[in-house]
């Protein structure tokens, strides 16, 4: 159990930037009335954004 919980918290960050910073960029662009780029949608726009940057905390173990 130990390991799974390890495991599980070694990829926080990254779930963390899908779970909440990808829905906050949308719902925040949706709120401002900011259309996205190239045609997206705000929830994939959101992704473009969040999962990189989760993915970027998760490598360097930092958010900046």
């Amino acid at each position: 159990m130990q390991v799974a919980l390890r495991k599980f918290f070694a990829i926080m960050p990254f779930l963390f930037g899908i779970g909440f910073i990808a829905p906050l960029i949308a719902q925040s662009m949706a709120a401002l009335h900011v259309a996205p780029p190239w045609g997206l949608s705000h929830v994939s726009f959101g992704l473009l954004i969040g999962a990189p940057w989760g993915l970027y905390a998760t490598w360097r173990g930092r958010w900046l």
